[in-house]
């Protein structure tokens, strides 16, 4: 007996070192991610001058959003690469080129100093960021899912956005910091940077912490790793569940770049409060983002992805307007921080059975491809945008509750993509003669668990 505890305890103690290593790389991304959305006005300033602070900040934005249409392509190539070399090998390439992204954004010098070399430079790293991101997230995704222990695939999964709360934590804190210390001109000047050069320094530490990942036992036991020309054929066969997988993942995109990423700008610029409400306002969520996620994977572990997930996207269709509405009419610290945390209960709960989903409806051999296709399809076409889109919707419509609408329609397509994934499940179980009682935890023709 005492035997069989101590194997139980090292097998979780090493599983919980295996979720710290692999997740380590989503730590950096969306640490990077987050200062790049927060200090857009800095950086709008530094690279890209224009005649007006709506058209600096718009150009801004738009090479944020550029990154995101180069992860459909990465999760393509390295997608490929990953589900064929190994979930190891491929997560410190994807870490390699992420890294080369950061320390290129870090380092670059303003307008004022090299001209249009400086905007091309930052673009190129952002350009190579997404690339690596398009597949990073579907190749921990699925690294995650395959160490689960049976029955909690959700709160394993849940663990690869919750790693990222961490960055979001950790970037909010120091922009806290240096907004107390630095006076505005300081910072429009250099100290915006001092974060992305912490970043810089974080990137051996992860280097290290990820070469000890152990290669999954599933993929392992596979006796066939599929080829460039096998894994274009899957996802041609394979298209309508890419595409509402997609879908599927809009609603969580659109929701957290919302919150975090354009959080501050929003704060700042169109509800003109002040940089450190908006600061403790996204710290706060990330943190309660880090409580909702594996809460959200833990549900859909009891009672199924499918109701959880049409549930939240019910809500958020019925009620983000009238929240945002809310908080347009009368802007204050306390009634954005309400806001803003209700709509991270939306996205934990939601991601925390989205991603688990996900990756149980993808066939196995390109597992990885077909998650990270659909999830940077999403990011693309939805979360990247967000800032952007919210910012446009705000100037062309006058209403400063407007960007609720880009949220709804992401929920709309959520709450489709849900209907549609279930009722292509269902008739694959029919055929099957044996319907599972609940969830995509049970497995289908074509998935693996």
């Amino acid at each position: 007996m005492v035997k069989i505890k101590t194997e139980n305890t090292r097998s979780r103690t090493s599983k919980f070192g295996a979720i710290i290593r692999v997740t380590s790389g989503n730590f950096l991304e969306q640490f990077d991610f987050f200062l790049f959305g927060f200090y857009a006005t800095y950086i709008s300033q530094t690279f890209f001058p224009a005649s007006s602070e709506f058209a600096s900040l718009m150009m801004t934005f738009a090479v944020f959003g550029s990154g995101f249409l180069m992860r459909p392509l990465g999760a393509i190539v390295l997608g490929a690469y990953i589900d064929k070399v190994g979930r190891r090998k491929g997560l410190i390439v994807t870490l390699s080129i992420m890294a080369c992204g950061t320390v290129l954004i870090a380092l670059v010098p303003g307008y004022a100093s090299i001209g249009v070399a400086a905007p091309i430079l930052v673009l190129l790293g952002r350009l190579l960021q997404g690339f690596s991101a398009g597949a990073e997230l579907g190749g921990v995704s699925v690294y995650l899912a395959e160490i689960a222990t049976p029955g909690r695939t959700g709160f394993y999964t849940s663990w690869q956005s919750a790693s990222q709360q961490i960055a979001i934590i950790l970037a909010a804190a120091l922009g806290y910091g240096i907004n107390a210390y630095l006076n505005a001109t300081e910072i429009a000047a250099w100290g915006w940077r001092i974060p992305f050069f912490i970043g810089c320094v974080i990137i051996p530490f992860i280097f290290i912490i990820r070469r000890s990942l152990q290669e999954t036992e599933a993929f392992k036991a596979r006796a066939h790793h599929p080829s460039t020309a096998e894994v274009f054929r899957s996802m041609r066969e394979n298209w309508r569940t890419v595409l509402a997988g997609g879908l599927l993942a809009s609603m969580t995109t659109t929701t957290f770049y919302l919150i975090t990423v354009y959080t501050p700008t929003f704060g700042r610029t169109v509800l003109h409060l002040s940089t450190t409400d908006s600061l403790v306002v996204t710290l706060f969520v990330g943190l309660t983002n880090f409580i909702w996620l594996p809460i959200g994977g833990a549900i859909s572990d009891r009672i199924g992805r499918r109701p959880l997930l049409l549930a939240i996207s019910l809500l958020c269709i019925f009620t983000a307007y009238p929240a945002m509405h809310w908080l347009a009419e009368a802007p204050s610290f306390e009634r954005l921080l309400v806001v803003l945390l209700y709509f991270s209960f939306f996205f934990g709960v939601y991601n925390g059975a989205m991603v688990a989903a996900l990756t149980e409806v993808m066939p196995q051999n390109v597992r990885v491809v077909g998650f990270s296709l659909a999830f940077s399809l999403a990011t693309a076409i939805f979360g990247g945008f967000t800032p952007a889109m919210s910012t446009f919707l705000v100037q062309a419509t006058g209403d400063k509750a407007s960007p609720a609408y880009w949220l709804m329609f992401a929920a709309l397509c959520g709450f489709s993509a849900t209907m549609v994934l279930y009722r292509q499940r269902n008739r694959s179980a029919k055929k099957e003669g044996a319907l599972p009682k609940r969830g995509l935890s049970r497995k289908t023709p074509g998935q693996v668990v």
